[in-house]
């Protein structure tokens, strides 16, 4: 079998394996939806946001700024990297203690005013739609080229893929989603990078083959 076949394979299994984790993730009430009725283990949460970080926003513009802008792209990478430590150590604890499910509910009861709520709400949305959107392109070149289609349509397939395990399984289904692509990530960024080291210095290992 040639290329096109072993990774239509590959895809296709991938693409089944997340629609079958959020259809066994439902869930019932609003904490399953937004905070996975907080179940999940610590080393699944590092996989799922490692996973995140990882996506087609960040494998694709930031490889594209590096590209175009050369040294100085790197900061897209230092300042993605440093802001998702900054939540992670000083809003996501308090989030969770507040008991609050969204940003815009916690700022609004710690600071106790609605426009503070609103202006939360606003920025959420500014933030969540360029994100969204860049992901969304990414996710429409990959399918275009992978099913020859436009790209539109690969949007179109991506969000209703992602809508099916995201609807049903609120961030339960979401975050298993992630962990499963975490580690079919590090094998696809694996593979060739073995199978380079392998052709440019007959060494597998990367780690070996640059020392």
């Amino acid at each position: 079998m040639n290329t096109e076949i072993w990774t239509f394979i590959f895809v296709t299994i991938s693409l089944m394996l997340y629609l079958y984790i959020g259809w066994r993730s439902r869930v019932q009430d609003s904490k399953g939806f937004f905070v996975a009725d907080q179940s999940v283990p610590a080393i699944a949460n590092g996989a799922a946001t490692a996973a995140d970080f990882m996506s087609a926003v960040s494998f694709i513009s930031i490889a594209g700024a590096v590209s175009i802008l050369g040294y100085d792209g790197s900061y897209y990478v230092i300042a993605g990297t440093g802001g998702y430590v900054l939540l992670g150590l000083l809003l996501a604890p308090y989030l969770r203690k507040f008991g609050k499910y969204t940003l815009p509910d916690f700022i609004g009861d710690r600071y106790y005013s609605n426009i503070a709520r609103i202006v939360a709400v606003i920025a959420a949305l500014i933030i969540s739609i360029t994100f969204v959107v860049g992901q969304m392109r990414g996710v429409g070149i990959v399918f275009s080229r992978f099913l020859q289609v436009p790209i539109e349509v690969g949007v179109i397939i991506g969000m209703v893929i992602v809508a099916f395990f995201a609807i049903l399984g609120g961030m339960k289904g979401i975050t298993w989603t992630q962990v499963t692509q975490y580690f079919i990530l590090i094998v696809a960024y694996l593979i060739p990078a073995i199978a380079i080291c392998n052709i440019l210095t007959n060494i597998p290992v990367p780690e070996l083959a640059f020392t």
